[in-house]
């Protein structure tokens, strides 16, 4: 690493999730930004995610004109020649490409509301308790004043999450305005139309169909994204925030997780947005306190964790899952599933490249754990299908919450459960092939059946897990288990 030079003469490497305003120290500093294919031909993914960060790049090189030197390259390495400043990137195969590359001095990370500090004079208070998510939202939200009156926390709790916990209305509608669109513009239909002819000519190839780009893709985007969201949309959200419905997947969810892991949106702006809106009468205290701890709490927590946590957290496998991830499932193939839920959150994977957090966890993840998928194939499928995938997003929130490969870490005990929860916080199972409460025979639902099949293989595993002694205690009344497991065993990989 060089040592320190004015920020105003030399030259600020942006890589393609570093788009925002902030990643640069002024307005007159020279940018290098670096465009490679060969990123898109080393790994299939999501034909829209492709296009998202291609056409933000391309937007943020337009906006900066004559200072950006704009490269199309096969390597980072053979364009990206010091003097050079970065900001910490946001991988640990690009801080190691950072690092091996002369004459580039890398600077603290960007687009994170604790700095990394910050987060180690944390970790030096818990002594050998855990990194608690709640304990960390706690002491970011009391060190930045974030809804505070004084040393409390307004309206006397930390965490409404129980507030946040509604079923979806029966109406099968929220009744919200839809999200806030950006118009596609000479630039997407240049990336559209480059896209075509990589993959026409065999040189990559895409998960997903293509569509209308549905997400910010520059800074003025996702402001327009933001507003709309806090004064339309931002009320509704949590009480619906864990329910999904099948018609609906957007509901009132703010759609700021790819704009924002683009780098476009400073996280801290929008948290202290967001409270301006409540501190003026316009919101519910519980919305805008869900949505705060999403960023200022979850976002955060997921990006220390993933540096601090070392390279290995991305391997781990205490459950010892080693079945690889059936073709259905990888290549999105919704027309073969029969389950209604499984079926219409592939379908939306397929077409937008993007579902919300109950979908992710709830139908994805409980899915591939329950069936003993290899947790790094399951984090790696998330990362290419999702337009706001990186590996920092999807090792914490994979191996870590949704498949509990880390063995606690995270999560105090397997996010797993059986049909009842799905048709609780969502309307998929009505007009399902399969019914939330049979465990075996024709109509036996595949979350239901796997839920008790996943507790018998785990249940040594499990065992000295106090919050998981009733479930597993659970499998010793049922008189079917035996045939619920020969038949779980037959469904194999086939599409449910």
């Amino acid at each position: 690493m060089a040592g320190k030079r004015s920020a105003k003469t030399v030259r600020r490497w942006l890589f393609g999730d570093q788009l925002g305003p902030h990643f640069v120290d002024d307005d007159d500093q020279p940018v290098l930004m670096i465009e490679s294919r060969a990123v898109f031909a080393r790994r299939t993914f999501h034909r829209q995610k492709a296009h998202l960060v291609l056409s933000a790049m391309r937007h943020r090189a337009a906006e900066l004109g004559d200072r950006c030197e704009y490269v199309a390259a096969d390597t980072y390495a053979e364009v990206a020649r010091g003097p050079l400043t970065v900001c910490h990137p946001t991988s640990r195969a690009a801080l190691g490409l950072v690092q091996r590359l002369p004459d580039v001095e890398i600077l603290p990370a960007r687009g994170f509301v604790t700095s990394s500090a910050e987060f180690q004079d944390w970790t030096e208070t818990r002594g050998r308790r855990r990194l608690l998510l709640e304990d960390f939202y706690r002491d970011a939200r009391t060190r930045l004043g974030v809804l505070m009156d004084g040393d409390e926390p307004v309206g006397g709790k930390w965490n409404l999450d129980a507030e946040n916990r509604e079923p979806p209305p029966r109406s099968g509608s929220l009744g919200v305005p839809e999200p806030w669109w950006p118009a596609e513009d000479e630039i997407d239909e240049q990336v559209r139309h480059d896209l075509d002819r990589w993959e026409a000519d065999g040189d990559v190839h895409f998960l997903g169909v293509d569509g209308p780009r549905r997400f910010a893709a520059t800074a003025h985007e996702a402001g327009e994204v933001l507003q709309h969201f806090l004064s339309d949309r931002l009320d509704a959200f949590g009480p619906h925030e864990d329910a999904m419905l099948a018609g609906d997947p957007w509901m009132a969810h703010s759609l700021l997780s790819a704009p924002m892991n683009l780098g476009l949106l400073d996280p801290i702006d929008v948290v202290r947005q967001a409270e301006q809106v409540y501190r003026s009468g316009a919101v519910r205290l519980a919305s805008t306190e869900g949505f705060v701890r999403q960023i200022l709490g979850w976002r955060d927590y997921v990006w220390h964790l993933y540096w601090q946590q070392g390279a290995s957290y991305a391997h781990r496998n205490a459950l010892s899952a080693e079945r690889p991830i059936p073709k259905w499932f990888a290549e999105l193939d919704a027309d073969d599933v029969k389950a209604r839920c499984l079926s219409t959150v592939l379908a939306d994977v397929r077409d937008h490249g993007w579902v919300h957090h109950i979908p992710r966890l709830m139908v994805l993840g409980n899915y591939a754990m329950q069936r003993g998928w290899r947790p790094s194939a399951v984090t790696d499928w998330f990362h290419r299908a999702f337009v706001d995938g990186y590996d920092w997003v999807m090792v914490p929130n994979v191996i870590g919450m949704s498949q509990y490969a880390d063995g606690g870490v995270m999560a105090t005990k397997p996010y797993a459960s059986g049909g009842s929860y799905i048709d609780r916080m969502s309307d998929f199972c009505g007009g399902c092939a399969y019914r939330p409460k049979v465990r075996v025979g024709e109509k036996a639902c595949p979350f239901t059946a796997g839920y008790w099949a996943f507790l018998h293989a785990h249940r040594e595993d499990l065992a000295g897990n106090h919050r998981m002694a009733q479930p597993l205690h659970g499998l010793d009344r049922l008189k079917d288990l035996e045939e619920l497991l020969v038949q779980e065993a037959d469904r194999g990989s086939t599409a449910p």
